[in-house]
């Protein structure tokens, strides 16, 4: 009889590693829901054994073999997460942080623990990572680059490229398979949190870092928060040990629930993405919408200019929530000038494409005709109707 060990895995569908992946030893253990693991510290009576081991941590950063030891250095919950995401994205491993900016921060403090503190992106990116490069608050120097100008942007002590593609919040996209190759040997990072697995994975257009803030679609109910980084093995090793010295954990009841939720994404995003595309479409041909953004893999997000006050809209919708985070099962809008990207200077923003009349919509689950009616309605507010002007900006998709 052949050992089960020694077959090869045959290749599974991403909506079947969604369900399975992080969960394959439950049977063995005569489970059929993950377990949560909510301990902080684990009993040992062999005291110079764990020693080696903690030892063989801070020298390597893999993961301890045998036992957990401490919740800072390890929790089963949460690594269950951290194998299903590194499946998901074809990664060899990822590695979970309390937030998707403890995540970045991670990523940071790895490259400048080497001495390589310039880091080269492109604008937008999500607005707390824009003010995490450019405030220079963990020493680093960032230059900032169109994609064509990269290969021009680096640097000696370059560590870094970051790019998010489609970007927050315009939706904009990049050609990760030019970028890399401008990067050379520098690691490429790349935010996925808008796209998801489902609908690109970066390390096959070369990409050796994929961040997500988990907090959006890998979550997907509003109700966890979280971020991740997946990457190759030696990465993650690091990332390891920066989140050990750092504290930046994933709370164990965050990692049942991630995990959880990967388990409905491809289901969730698809559904979402398919209304998202339908109300672009009809936003696109409303003479109150100046210009409309929806990038061109798809998605659940679309952005759009307004020409009267977007804050009216704002107040006007009443199914949609208005509130900062995306990713829900529910369907959020926000005014990003005045939430999301606040924080980055006026100039940067609107030279990145962050007008003053930009709206985003992250779409839920609910019925399309359903959120049409309050957006038309929302729409129609009082300083909205009296800006529409006799000149329409046509629908774009997001490049």
């Amino acid at each position: 009889m052949e050992n089960a060990a020694s077959v090869t895995p045959v290749p599974r569908a991403l909506a079947t590693d969604a369900v399975h992946a992080g969960r394959e030893d439950l049977a063995q253990l005569g489970l059929h829901a993950p377990p949560l693991d909510l301990s902080t510290t684990y009993p040992s009576y062999d005291a110079a054994a764990e020693a080696g081991r903690i030892d063989a941590f801070a020298t390597t950063g893999a993961k301890l073999e045998g036992p957990p030891v401490y919740a800072r250095l390890d929790n089963p919950t949460t690594a269950r997460f951290e194998t299903a995401l590194a499946k998901l994205e074809g990664t060899q491993s990822a590695v979970a942080f309390a937030s998707g900016m403890a995540a970045l921060t991670a990523v940071l403090l790895v490259r400048a623990s080497m001495g390589l503190r310039h880091v080269v992106a492109v604008r937008p990116l999500y607005g707390c990572s824009d003010h995490l490069l450019n405030a220079g608050l963990l020493g680093t120097e960032v230059t900032w680059a169109d994609p064509a100008g990269i290969a021009d942007a680096l640097r000696p002590d370059t560590g870094l490229v970051m790019v998010e593609t489609p970007a927050n919040p315009t939706l904009a996209e990049v050609d990760l398979r030019a970028v890399r190759h401008a990067c050379g040997s520098v690691p490429l990072l790349v935010d996925n949190t808008f796209a998801t697995p489902v609908l690109q994975r970066p390390v096959e257009e070369g990409a050796r870092l994929v961040l997500h803030s988990a907090t959006k679609y890998l979550g997907g109910h509003g109700d966890v928060m979280g971020g991740v980084v997946a990457s190759d093995e030696d990465f993650a090793r690091k990332l390891r040990q920066v989140r050990f010295a750092t504290g930046g954990v994933l709370h164990p009841m965050a990692g049942y629930l991630l995990l959880r939720g990967l388990s409905t994404l491809p289901v969730r995003v698809r559904a979402a993405s398919a209304t998202a595309a339908d109300l672009a479409r009809r936003l696109a041909t409303d003479p109150r919408v100046a210009r409309v953004h929806y990038p061109s893999i798809g998605g659940a997000m679309v952005s759009f200019e307004v020409y009267g006050d977007p804050h009216d809209v704002i107040a006007g919708v009443r199914l949609i929530t208005p509130a900062v985070s995306l990713g829900s099962v529910d369907t959020l809008i926000q005014h990003p000038a005045s939430i999301s990207h606040r924080i980055v200077a006026e100039g940067d923003r609107r030279a990145a494409g962050v007008s003053d009349r930009l709206l985003r919509l992250s779409v839920g689950l609910e019925d399309v005709e359903d959120l049409w009616r309050d957006l038309t309605e929302a729409l129609s507010a009082r300083s909205v109707r009296n800006g529409t002007p006799d000149v329409r900006e046509p629908y774009r998709v997001a490049r």
